[in-house]
């Protein structure tokens, strides 16, 4: 008896032996179609492409009304997306910006408000520019951190312009980075060598277009997870060096331009004076021969370009027009496209006003097309300024499903791309880090509510390379904006719907519209912490501001 209940109890063990291993092997197999399922819905998860341009004017775009420039890939994206008429830079320079939009905040929050390192100080100045920080907090959580958070491989392409390691893009939640190198200008330019770490050349290769085999390879490797690449281009920014078959092309197209058809160049001074000039002034005083040069000028008076007509820059927009349709095209050929959600947008207007970082400078007439870049008309000023050439910027954004071929004249700002994004993708939102932003997502479909928000802000508590403005701020509630300078606390009220080149002042005749902005701005610098500049302790009169 004992014999047979041991074989009994040898058999029980064995069948249990058997029905353990049938267990660990249905666990095995249950295992495995779950982790199938989570990538199935991984890959679900949109891919998300952000194509930056550096220095992209709103005009600048043929479907933004440019005549001379020819966008025929970045057109046709518009057609198949959301074109937003009233969307604008969180700053008129790059740093602050691209702050913004990985951030979702308000660079004045960040206390990032000048491109780095930042203007040095001049004895002309009555203020001196406030102190900004030299990178981008690491104690920010970008939206690059937050995408990898949900599986999300991450490619920066381009420039960064955020500070140097170890604050760069792959301590800020990118995957990859290329080049190696976190400045905001191409070392050596758009023709190869680049001597650019991480960046390999060819003799002949073109900046943008090297940059775009980057993309398109991060695409192909990543095919099969999501993806978030922020393609930032150095283009269009200087130097203004176009690549040479367009050159050709362009200079053939200016030659088809009326001739004389305007002013090529206007002046403009600074309305923070004690006495600004007014636009007879400007107009009477361009034909004399003290403010016949190009440079800083008399009464600190510079000129803005008023034509469409340099054929390097054109050239410039013309190949990055290549690379956005060589993206599309990539994400088309690897079956992506109706699964990735784009954004084209730029960082601050077009360079209009040549840049004088340096003051003394002084452009020859034959070198005019190498400091100008382009003319935001019918908008005022340009990069460095608060009117509207220097802010309002293109933006174009594709979503799965989304409308198409639709104009929004909705206000949106850099800080919103955050949150929009998020959304999109059908991920959380997060407020506590997108504090400043409101997504735009419900615009990117049919019946989505336009979000809620009383106005935009901006501050620049610096002085600007390309003009002798004072410091200041502003701010945009429905249709009008207030521009506040900080020298002399001038305002100046513009009614935007009626008034988009921002030529009549109505800050005399409506105070109490005055009263009311200008509160709102100083309450919301006091909300976000704004650093104010302070009085120049070697101010001198009598300094030449040229």
């Amino acid at each position: 008896m004992r014999v047979a209940g041991e074989r009994e109890r040898r058999d029980v063990g064995r069948r249990m032996s058997v029905w353990r291993c049938v267990v660990c092997a249905l666990g095995f197999v249950l295992t495995a179609v779950l982790r199938q399922n989570a990538l199935v819905a991984g890959a679900r998860l949109p891919n998300i492409v952000v194509f930056l341009v550096d220095d992209l004017g709103w005009r600048d775009l043929q479907c933004y009304g440019s005549e001379f420039h020819r966008t025929p890939r970045i057109d046709e994206f518009a057609a198949r997306g959301v074109r937003f008429t009233q969307a604008y830079a969180a700053c008129h320079v790059c740093s602050p910006t691209r702050a913004s939009v990985l951030t979702g905040r308000y660079p004045a929050r960040l206390k990032l408000t000048d491109w780095l390192p930042g203007r040095r100080d001049f004895a002309f100045q009555k203020l001196r520019n406030a102190a900004t920080i030299q990178q981008l907090p690491l104690s920010e959580v970008t939206v690059a951190e937050v995408l990898r958070e949900h599986g999300y491989r991450t490619a920066h392409i381009g420039k960064w312009h955020l500070g140097e390691d170890p604050g760069g893009p792959l301590q800020q939640g990118f995957d990859v980075r290329v080049p190696n190198w976190n400045k905001g200008w191409p070392k050596t330019g758009f023709y190869a060598p680049f001597d650019l770490d991480g960046l390999p050349d060819q003799p002949g290769d073109y900046l943008t277009d090297r940059l775009t085999d980057e993309a398109e390879k991060f695409m192909e490797t990543q095919r099969d997870v999501p993806f978030f690449l922020y393609f930032s281009h150095f283009a269009v920014h200087d130097p203004i060096e176009g690549r040479r078959d367009l050159v050709e092309a362009f200079e053939s197209r200016r030659g088809q331009l009326s001739e004389g058809v305007g002013l090529a160049y206007i002046l403009e001074g600074n309305p923070d004076e004690r006495e600004p000039l007014s636009r007879a002034a400007l107009t009477a005083m361009a034909g004399h021969a003290e403010w016949s040069g190009y440079g800083v000028l008399p009464q600190r008076t510079v000129k803005i370009r008023q034509r469409q007509d340099n054929v390097q820059f054109a050239a410039m927009v013309g190949a990055l027009d290549e690379s956005f349709g060589r993206v599309v095209d990539c994400l088309r050929r690897l079956g992506l496209e109706q699964d990735t959600i784009v954004l084209l947008c730029s960082d601050n207007g077009g360079m209009s006003a040549a840049n004088f970082g340096r003051p003394g400078r002084r452009i020859e007439a034959d070198q005019l097309d190498a400091a100008w870049s382009t003319s935001n008309l019918p908008l005022r000023g340009g990069k460095g300024w608060l009117y509207e050439g220097g802010i309002r910027v293109p933006l174009i954004v594709r979503a799965p499903n989304g409308r198409s071929g639709v104009e929004c004249d909705v206000p949106v700002i850099s800080n919103d791309l955050f949150p929009t994004i998020l959304e999109a993708a059908g991920l959380p939102a997060r407020p506590d880090l997108h504090c400043d932003g409101v997504s735009l997502a419900g615009l990117l479909r049919d019946g989505g509510a336009v979000p809620a928000r009383e106005a935009l802000y901006w501050h620049f508590p610096h002085y600007s390379n390309h003009g002798m403005q004072s410091p200041g701020g502003a701010v945009h509630s429905g249709d009008f904006k207030l521009i506040e300078y900080f020298e002399n606390y001038s305002v100046q009220l513009f009614n935007l719907r009626e008034d988009p080149g921002e030529q009549t002042d109505l800050a005399g005749l409506l105070p109490e519209r005055v009263q009311e902005l200008r509160g709102r701005l100083q309450r919301w610098r006091t909300e976000v912490g704004a650093v104010l500049p302070q009085s120049n302790p070697d101010y001198r009169a009598d300094a030449e501001s040229r």
